[in-house]
């Protein structure tokens, strides 16, 4: 047996908690994606593979006895979804497009002319600078980092049930994005709207190398609508208001640069990041009542600070 000295082991008791059923059922409905496209996907075997073996983890860890002792359990129950949300969105580059075969960028485009009556990622040139840019090619970069150090900073201070919280409402999130992707496909404005833009973006020192970097990661992904990045950073915030003033301050400073990157770096439409606003909203608002219902008393027992139920703690 494995001490498990400073951490709530009695959460290792059997059974599935609320993350597990949402991500397995995400995996399920992507498997059956995968089968029905088989012929068209190479690494249809691969992939399915991928998430037999994945499922069978997560339900095996759910078991708790006799592993209910294990460091290593204990800390996959609570970390798997990071490396597994990562899958996801991989997948989701292969899948969409054998699914689809065509983006949606012209219709954003036009919803975007129609309300602003100018293509907003053209029309900001006139504010471009060097030193913006690379300022917000560094926000933008961060992203992932902000939204996993709320969930760290909660597994440092102990609060392990808040932390399951926590990583459900996040893991949520990425996964209702993913939907969105599925449903309405789309790459950018940096693709489409690319010849109508008169000037290329310029930073000082590190501005090609991150977008650059970024462009391998997500280049292939039909990533826009919901803009993950908006619902994503907007429920850290919400999550970062129950650590500490300070903190979420900080967390709202840092989302309204995001919402205004994801425009001016030309990752987004407008209406991606109200369409993003709109899901986290929505999450905000039903994530603990869905939390429950899918059987996470935790909440309930650790008090309601993340649901928003009282003021934010800390000073």
């Amino acid at each position: 047996m494995v001490e498990m000295s400073g951490l709530d082991a009695s959460t290792l008791r059997p059974g599935l908690w609320a993350v597990d059923k949402i991500h397995l059922a995400f995996l399920t409905v992507l498997g059956a994606f995968l089968i029905a496209y088989s012929r068209d996907l190479p690494d249809a075997p691969t992939l399915l593979a991928i998430h037999i073996v994945s499922v069978a983890l997560i339900l095996l860890a759910s078991r708790g006895r006799p592993l209910k002792h294990s460091r290593l359990v204990y800390l996959f129950r609570h970390w798997y979804p990071l490396p597994l949300v990562s899958f996801c969105y991989r997948e989701m580059a292969i899948l969409i497009p054998v699914v689809w075969g065509r983006s949606f960028d012209g219709l954003l485009a036009d919803l975007d002319f129609a309300i602003w009556r100018v293509n907003p990622t053209v029309w900001l040139e006139r504010i471009q600078t060097p030193n913006f840019t690379e300022f917000l090619e560094i926000v933008y970069a961060l992203f992932v980092p902000a939204v996993l150090l709320i969930p760290i900073i909660l597994w440092a201070q102990r609060r392990y049930k808040d932390f399951r919280y926590a990583a459900f409402l996040t893991a949520l999130g990425f996964l209702v994005s993913y939907v969105g992707y599925m449903i309405v496909p789309a790459r950018g404005p940096r693709f489409l709207l690319a010849p109508l833009q008169h000037h290329a973006l310029e930073g000082r020192w590190f501005f090609h190398w991150m977008r650059s970097t970024l462009d391998r990661l997500e280049s292939a992904h039909y990533d826009c609508f919901p803009s993950g990045h908006v619902e994503l950073t907007i429920l850290a915030w919400w999550l970062s208001r129950q650590i500490s003033k300070w903190l979420g301050r900080t967390y709202f400073i840092y989302t309204l640069c995001i919402i205004f990157a994801t425009v001016y770096l030309r990752y987004h439409y407008t209406v991606d990041l109200a369409a993003g606003a709109l899901a986290a909203a929505f999450l905000i608002r039903s994530a603990p009542g869905f939390y429950r219902r899918l059987g996470g008393s935790e909440l309930a027992e650790s008090g309601s600070r993340l649901a928003g139920r009282e003021e934010p703690v800390g000073t």
